[in-house]
């Protein structure tokens, strides 16, 4: 359990002890230090999770003997180096990363997975807490940290938010560089978009002030789809394995339907045919879900509206095959369609 910094009157006793050596010595007193600076301190601990490097302590003009003190006495407890918690017990995560970001100098930003983490991206903390420095900059190691380095982190690094950490846009971008395959790095731009974190817009401009980033052009091309409506790495592979591949007419993504006064939104509308296209990404699909489904589909008939869906293992392993079911069906719903081959063992001419 944490115990704060104790508040402390003008002489830097304890609040509530007598005044002029009602202290013991043993308490780490801020004697000396003036009421300006204690409020100052006050304000530190309550903006870094009760964390504070030693560089900052004596800047407020508190002396080393007075921060050796609460170590010794272990009113304090050392985080990292020059780093220390103003607190006793187990710190929590905040406290943590504020500890690393401290210990990496005053121009670090948490990067990577931990920003992911600030940003509610993340589905839990990392093991490894992840730190960007100027790559001017070198540091020794720190404990539980990875440390990057970076030639514009001045033009990454959020401009307020705290602790610091990368702005959204290069946090995405960041990990979309590290993922081990295209389909991770698309989902890290889904999520930020999804939880209108950032816009497509804006991920292409910062993408487009790193000319060397890996996946580039691929990157840049599937922030235009996700701009036009595809909204997942299913929807994604529908409209360049299926429907593109295949010359399939453009179906209006996360089209709006209201029925009986209820919006609903589908993720492929082919309108000329009243044809709706919905993908389901997902494993298993609960009996709740599946009753949805149901009733959504029963008023989107009622509205002339006809509706097919896909899962990944149809997407994925038999575009052709639903390419093939797709054309059938607009052509039957009197849509003129010139099916294409995707290559050389594609099956939809057969």
């Amino acid at each position: 359990m944490r115990e704060p910094i104790a508040l402390r009157s003008a002489d830097g006793c304890p609040q509530g002890s007598p005044a002029g050596g009602g202290c013991h010595a043993n308490c780490g007193s801020l004697a000396g230090v003036t009421i300006n600076a204690s409020g100052a301190l006050a304000e530190i601990l309550a903006a870094q999770s009760g964390v504070i490097s030693r560089q900052q302590v004596l800047a407020l003009g508190i002396s080393a003997a007075v921060v050796d003190n609460k170590l010794r006495y272990l009113r304090w407890q050392r985080l990292q180096q020059g780093v220390y918690a103003t607190f006793t017990g187990r710190p929590d995560r905040m406290a943590l990363l504020w500890a690393v970001v401290l210990r990496a100098g005053p121009f670090a930003a948490l990067s990577f997975s931990t920003a992911a983490e600030l940003y509610g991206l993340a589905p839990r903390p990392a093991q490894l807490i992840h730190v960007t420095v100027p790559r001017n900059q070198r540091i020794r190691p720190i404990p539980g940290a990875v440390v990057h380095y970076s030639h514009r982190l001045d033009q990454s690094r959020h401009p307020v938010l705290l602790p610091p950490r990368t702005r959204i846009e290069d946090t995405v971008l960041d990990l979309a560089q590290v993922a081990p395959r295209f389909e991770d790095a698309f989902d890290w731009l889904c999520r930020a978009i999804g939880r209108r974190l950032t816009t497509p817009a804006e991920l292409r401009s910062a993408l487009q002030a790193r000319p060397r980033a890996k996946r580039r052009a691929e990157l840049m091309i599937a922030l235009a789809d996700v701009a036009d409506g595809a909204q997942s790495n299913l929807e994604l592979r529908y409209v360049r394995k299926v429907e593109r591949a295949h010359g399939l007419p453009t179906a209006r993504r996360q089209a709006k339907i209201v029925s009986a006064g209820h919006s609903r939104y589908v993720d492929n509308l082919y309108e000329d045919a009243q044809l709706a296209v919905e993908l389901d990404g997902r494993a298993t699909h609960p009996p709740e879900q599946r009753w949805d489904d149901s009733h959504r589909d029963n008023d989107h008939a009622s509205l002339g509206i006809m509706t097919v869906r896909y899962n990944w293992q149809d997407v994925n392993y038999r575009p052709c095959a639903v390419a093939a079911q797709v054309a059938g069906l607009l052509r039957m719903r009197g849509t003129a369609v010139q099916l294409r081959r995707c290559g050389g063992s594609c099956t939809v001419l057969r």
